[in-house]
């Protein structure tokens, strides 16, 4: 008899379920968590959810997940000696603790985490024009300010938006709770569960999961050295499918560093306005250019109102303050009414020390300094993983941002790698994170956001010198 893949948890759940341990209701695992458990495609996966469906134990709740389903026949079971201990999603916890700062003593070498650290946040700055907002609003920080986010802060976004050559309408910007909020917003507006999105490949752990969340599913599009994306492939799969929207980030992507060329980006946007959907733009590391400009964002080229652009200041000035903004150009309308409800408004405070920073030109000023800081750090990285690590090795030369992208020879056993890494409390950004699939299992990110000290390089040295070993 032929038996099937994901009967190794088909099997599981239906057992339960008729032994009476998975009562009626009873939320099962979500699909990612099945994927990262027991190391299934999702196509499997999916079949066997549509077997326990079909066999009437499990129903599909749309937008919500898998459920035991209500009139499910159960024989008594056994009492159970240990209560039913609560489900928890290991691969996600694992992929958070991965991609944030932890509590770690000062001997770890940290490249995982893609935000600026304590010794590079401008923190006098930060505090003092806080103090000055404090005393000059008082009270009125208490109250609520616009759902929309304050007028004056988004003149000011527009006015320096305008200085790269991209114009937004203030009206048409809506000021969000940091970056994420902004592409949750920008997917919900277009988008319903079940609609097929496109992403980049690799993709920031961070945006597969709030596409996860929606119940979309992901075309991912390989990454290009020298464009930047693969349009051409774009536009056999955009011929063949009924793509949504496309989830890209043109400036400096996360975590290969690359830049996209303009002639890609307007490229982008015709295979967009060919097919009718629009392109959410993440411009988080835009104004983290190591050239002379700053790169163009796909919005300049945009005379229709299809892409729809996103950004915070979370990576640029300090992780904790979460104001972000959209602009959602033509799907406004729907994105505003998202944003009120989620929340009345980002926290008062917060938008008026933007506000002061982008007046008084002290953000510009910041971000000379740190741009020259960053560039001089990703130099001795680079180096460092270059002359150290063995043939066969690769890592990209990023022109922007936090992050360089590496990747070891498919020789290497990455288990023994990472162990040793852990032990040795280096810690990198494992690169099957950022996809769905396994195509990544020999990649991994490194950021050098961290202050760079001759304990990183020689940590890095290490690490090297073990990949050699394990050759």
């Amino acid at each position: 008899m032929q038996t099937y893949r994901y009967e190794i948890f088909t099997s599981i759940i239906e057992n339960k379920i008729k032994k009476g341990i998975l009562k009626p209701g009873t939320r099962l695992p979500s699909v990612r968590e099945i994927k990262a458990d027991y190391h299934l495609s999702i196509s499997s996966i999916q079949s066997g959810y549509d077997l326990l469906v079909i066999k009437g134990l499990v129903k599909n709740v749309p937008r919500s997940g898998y459920y035991v389903a209500s009139d499910v026949h159960q024989s008594i079971s056994e009492p159970l000696l240990e209560p039913y201990a609560v489900a928890k999603n290991g691969a996600f916890n694992k992929n958070i603790a991965l991609t944030s700062v932890r509590n770690k003593p000062s001997e770890y070498s940290s490249f995982n985490a893609a935000t600026p650290t304590d010794l590079l946040i401008p923190q006098k700055l930060i505090l003092r024009k806080m103090q000055e907002v404090i005393r000059e609003k008082g009270a009125s920080l208490l109250r609520y300010y616009p759902s929309n986010g304050l007028p004056e802060l988004r003149s000011q976004i527009a006015d320096r938006a305008l200085q790269y050559g991209c114009r937004f309408n203030p009206e048409e910007l809506i000021i969000t709770d940091g970056a994420l909020q902004a592409l949750y917003i920008a997917l919900a507006s277009v988008t319903n569960a079940g609609d097929l999105i496109a992403v980049e490949s690799p993709c920031v752990f961070s945006v597969l999961e709030v596409i996860t969340n929606l119940k979309l599913k992901v075309l991912e599009i390989p990454i290009h050295g020298e464009d930047g994306f693969d349009t051409e492939y774009l536009k056999k799969v955009s011929a063949a499918n009924d793509i949504k929207a496309l989830v890209v980030t043109p400036n400096f992507h996360n975590p290969t560093g690359r830049l996209m060329t303009d002639n890609t980006k307007k490229e982008l946007l015709s295979i967009a306005m060919d097919h009718q959907f629009p392109i959410i733009e993440n411009d988080l590391y835009g104004d983290l250019y190591f050239g002379d400009e700053r790169p163009s964002s796909i919005r300049n080229f945009d005379e229709y109102g299809w892409v729809m652009t996103f950004s915070s200041f979370s990576k640029t000035l300090a992780p904790g303050i979460r104001l972000g903004w959209l602009h959602s150009g033509r799907y406004h309308a729907k994105a505003e009414r998202l944003r009120f409800s989620l929340g009345r408004s980002v926290a008062p405070i917060y938008q008026e020390l933007l506000l002061k920073l982008l007046e008084d030109h002290s953000y510009s000023k910041h971000l000379r300094s740190f741009r020259k800081q960053l560039y001089d750090q990703a130099r001795d990285v680079l180096q460092a993983l270059r002359t150290s690590f063995p043939e066969g090795s690769y890592f990209e030369d990023p022109q922007g941002g936090y992050s360089i992208w590496g990747s070891l020879s498919k020789a290497v056993d990455m288990k023994m790698f990472y162990r040793y890494c852990d032990d040795q409390r280096i810690l990198f950004t494992p690169g099957e994170i950022f996809s769905l699939t396994d195509q990544f299992s020999h990649h991994f990110r490194i950021v050098f956001a961290d202050r760079i000290t001759s304990h990183s390089l020689i940590s890095l040295k290490n690490a090297g010198e073990k990949v050699k070993e394990l050759l």
